[in-house]
């Protein structure tokens, strides 16, 4: 795979099954760089026999969901420049038909247990900002007013001023007359206003987010995730909430009160008693570091919460996904060991696998018997399989172009580190005998981890004649809450020596990987343990810190999680940061290197970069900083196809000087 093979990778959405559980439908969505946008498509899937086939043509439609009678279809379209809107479209094909207008865009939608209401989100701008007045640029908008703690989010910008919202809309008749746009009977007079769109109710108007909209099971509410607490500012906590559908009452928390909880997604099962996946907080409500995410039944705000599956051996903290089956069996995505397998948990207790160890589950739905999920391989970036047999029954072929242009393996790898530490990952390597020069490549999180699946990074920098190592060290999500908290206030520790362990390794290990002449490279997380390597080993050839939180004392008050990201992985003492902090220890960096970031970056800011590129260059290392304008800490995985492609071609062209082929 080439940076120019980035419009091959076509990924599969959230598949939604029909009620009759005999076809998905799913969105397909794929980086083009001719538009530099994403586009896609909605595509039905049979689960029966025969073959998918587009079903919209939209330039970008997303999130399906099939009404629970089967009439119809909900999803998002975007048109080029513009934020995705509410469609609906009957289950049999037809013309979608728009449903909300809103300024800035539909996000998370729900259908009400009759099919006659949706539930959606949608941001709400003051008045005055963001476009609301026409006239009024973003220049000459009023001035903000903070007293919140928090108030950006890294891919948004500021948030008090425009706050996540909950809507209800009636869902209009597909088959009636299409509206028309009147025009004036006579010169000079103005044509009277006509409804484009279905006139949407608000339920919230708090000083919250809201997210996850799910109706109860007798329609007559909608739950939703929120902080209303006192303490939310402070806090990581948040709790399930519902409001009315005629929006007439206060929210009313259902969620559990025993414990302090981050709740990421919830259901309500067919007994109709609430679900939800969670973390559990602590008493501070702030002890978020490598805290695996549960499913919990919660009869009642009133009792205790039932944790259905155990933190030692489950961490469904990637999917959001929660869905039953017909005989009230639940499925979820376990995160585990390089792997995110769906798992079926039945009423009795007992649970069933229904991935291999190595898939990459990134989406789940179920219908009666009927279990589809998006999976993802070593070779494929994504496709729609049926579970449920000895095997996934994989029904689509997206990533045919993809193979057609050339996949190298993926080699899984486990080495034993110093202290008896079993560190797994893998290795990509070019065609041919070598010796190839290689790269150790470091994730961001650091409660994440790499998987055995197609990775677009790997395979275009074996592409271009460099073995690629990546392995999942002590920090790492799916190895248990032991593993992922041993760094915490001992970052730059563990997961030194585990990176570094495991790199030397795979060398000792394959002689066609050329020891000598090696370089690092990673983001976030992985751009902190890059500065962190160069600080306290000399070997590499050239380094490339993406991203980077670099500067733990500068992060506080300029990250949109600076608040406690900080305070909860390297402390608060003076003594402790700077003993973690790559910016205290940039003056022993002897070792090339590039600082790659991002401008609109709120996650790590801009700043954490140009201090540590000024330091390098003030101490005499050969160093180069490049920004790219109007990205986020996202560039990498949905940055505009073009920068996507820029930012590789930058990457190839920092090793062909430091590290040549």
């Amino acid at each position: 795979m080439k940076a120019t093979d980035l419009p091959l990778l076509s990924t599969p959405g959230r598949p939604s099954i029909h009620p009759r559980g005999d076809v998905a439908v799913v969105s397909v969505t794929r980086p083009d760089i001719s538009a530099d946008a994403y586009v896609g498509q909605l595509w039905s899937v049979p689960l029966t026999g025969g073959e998918p086939r587009r079903i919209t043509r939209g330039f970008r439609d997303s999130a399906p969901r099939h009404s629970p009678d089967g009439s119809l279809i909900a999803f998002l379209r975007a048109a080029p420049g513009e934020p995705p809107q509410l469609h609906v479209v009957s289950s049999d094909g037809g013309e979608p038909v728009v449903v909300t207008a809103q300024l800035l865009g539909v996000s998370d939608i729900a259908w009400s247990p009759d099919s006659s209401r949706i539930a959606y989100t949608a941001r709400v701008a003051e008045q005055g900002r963001y476009g609301t007045v026409p006239e009024i640029g973003a220049g000459a908008e009023a001035p903000r007013r903070f007293t919140t703690r928090t108030f950006r989010a890294n891919g948004v910008g500021y948030t008090t001023d425009r706050r996540a919202s909950l809507f209800v809309v009636d869902v209009p008749d597909v088959t009636a007359e299409p509206a028309v746009q009147p025009v004036p009977e006579r010169s000079g007079e103005k044509a009277p206003d006509a409804p484009t769109v279905p006139e949407s109710r608000r339920l919230s108007s708090f000083d919250a987010d809201v997210s996850h909209p799910v109706f109860t099971p007798d329609g007559s509410a909608v739950a939703f995730i929120s902080d209303l607490h006192e303490t939310a500012d402070v806090d990581r906590a948040n709790d399930v909430y519902s409001v009315s559908v005629d929006g007439e009452d206060e929210p009313r928390r259902l969620s559990a009160a025993d414990a302090r909880r981050s709740i990421a997604g919830l259901a309500f099962a067919p007994d109709g008693v609430l679900h939800v996946l969670a973390q559990e907080l602590g008493d501070s409500g702030r002890d978020f570091v490598a805290r695996n995410t549960s499913l919990y039944r919660m009869p009642s705000p009133d009792a205790r919460a039932e944790a259905l599956t155990d933190v030692t051996d489950t961490d469904i903290g990637e999917v959001s996904d929660i869905v039953f089956t017909g005989d009230g069996s639940v499925v979820f995505a376990n995160r585990i060991r390089g792997a995110i397998r769906a798992e079926r948990l039945a009423a009795d207790g007992s649970r069933t696998v229904l991935t291999s160890d190595s898939d990459v589950v990134s989406g789940i739905d179920a219908s009666g018997d009927r279990i589809v999920a998006v999976v993802a391989g070593s070779r494929d970036s994504g496709e729609v399989a049926l579970l449920g047999g000895p095997s996934p029954e994989v029904l689509t072929d997206f990533s045919i172009g993809l193979r057609d242009a050339g996949i190298l393996p993926v080699e899984h790898h486990a080495v034993t580190g110093r202290d008896g530490q079993v560190v797994e990952g893998w290795l990509v390597k070019p065609e041919g005998d070598g010796p190839f020069p290689t790269l150790l490549m470091i994730h961001g999180g650091p409660f994440a981890a790499y998987t055995g699946a197609l990775f677009d990074e790997s395979q275009v920098y074996a592409d271009a004649g460099y073995a690629v190592v990546y392995c999942n060290p002590r920090g790492a999500a799916g190895f248990g809450e032991a593993f992922g908290r041993s760094i915490k206030n001992a970052m730059g520790t563990v997961d030194f020596a585990d990176v570094i362990d495991f790199f030397e390794g795979v060398l000792d290990a394959d002689e066609t990987l050329d020891a000598d002449r090696v370089g690092v490279l990673g983001g976030s997380y992985g751009g902190y343990l890059t500065a962190w390597i160069t600080a306290h080993d000399h070997r590499f050839a050239g380094a490339i810190v993406e991203r980077g939180f670099l500067d733990p004392e500068l992060f506080v008050g300029t990250s949109d999680i600076g608040d406690f990201f900080g305070d909860e992985y390297v402390g608060t003492s003076p003594e402790d940061i700077a003993r973690q902090s790559p910016q205290a220890h940039v003056g022993s960096v002897r070792t090339p290197t590039l600082v790659l970031h991002s401008e609109d970056d709120l996650r790590c800011p801009l700043s954490q970069a140009e201090r540590y590129y000024a330091a390098l260059k003030r101490h005499g290392v050969d160093a180069e900083l490049v920004v790219f304008p109007g990205e986020n800490h996202e560039l990498s995985r949905s940055g505009r196809p073009r920068h996507r492609r820029d930012r590789f071609d930058v990457i190839l062209e920092w090793w062909s000087r430091v590290l040549p082929v």
